[in-house]
């Protein structure tokens, strides 16, 4: 059974942060909560976690992973971003969208589709997740945390710790979050491209 941090969802304890951090930097996987549901997350280009992740939510290896990114200016390090899309990503981060671009040389094939070499991105609009991003100083490699065969994301640590506690290193509790999963949006191309429409309003990217 993993750890079990009880951390404040607006004044995340910086000692508690610290640990989370040391934990995903010596390769173990976290439950975490974000703006829109808890999501699993692990070092960035950690094989083994990345493996265990999969085994967990049963994904094959067409799913597309997401980085977790503090701020714009990481988003640029991973994916290409011209002038147009770096305006649409100013204007909607951060909050409950995960955005799909075109990858830099940056991130690690595994992550990568394998025909299209595009990869999710995200500046979620929480503080733990963003203490998180700024102690360790990287993306999270991160997935949604949606049990296999059901559709909607864990919302409940406790639950989660029942669930999936024996798989994971720690499960962070952050209170309850959003049922909804995120918006995720195509940029790869203009004009943009909805592929699910969740949490995240949608309206300026149709207009």
């Amino acid at each position: 059974m993993g750890q079990f941090f009880q951390i404040h969802p607006e004044n995340p304890q910086k000692r508690l942060i610290d640990q989370a951090v040391a934990i995903i930097q010596q390769g173990g996987v976290i439950a975490y909560p974000t703006d829109s549901g808890y999501a699993l997350g692990c070092h960035l280009g950690e094989k083994k976690a990345i493996e265990r992740i999969k085994r967990l939510r049963q994904l094959d290896d067409k799913h597309n992973f997401t980085l977790v990114c503090s701020d714009l200016s990481e988003i640029g390090t991973y994916a290409k971003v011209d002038n147009a899309i770096f305006r649409l990503l100013k204007s909607h981060t951060p909050g409950a969208y995960t955005f799909i671009l075109q990858a830099t040389s940056e991130v690690p094939r595994l992550l990568l589709h394998p025909k299209r070499r595009s990869i999710g991105v995200r500046v979620p609009d929480h503080a733990i997740t963003h203490a998180l991003l700024e102690t360790h100083r990287e993306p999270l490699m991160s997935v949604t945390l949606i049990p296999p065969g059901e559709e909607l994301p864990m919302t409940d640590a406790k639950e989660i710790r029942e669930r999936f506690g024996h798989a994971l290193d720690l499960v962070i509790d952050g209170g309850a979050c959003s049922f909804e999963t995120t918006s995720v949006v195509d940029l790869r191309e203009l004009p943009p491209v909805i592929v699910r429409e969740g949490r995240g309003d949608i309206s300026s990217f149709t207009e």
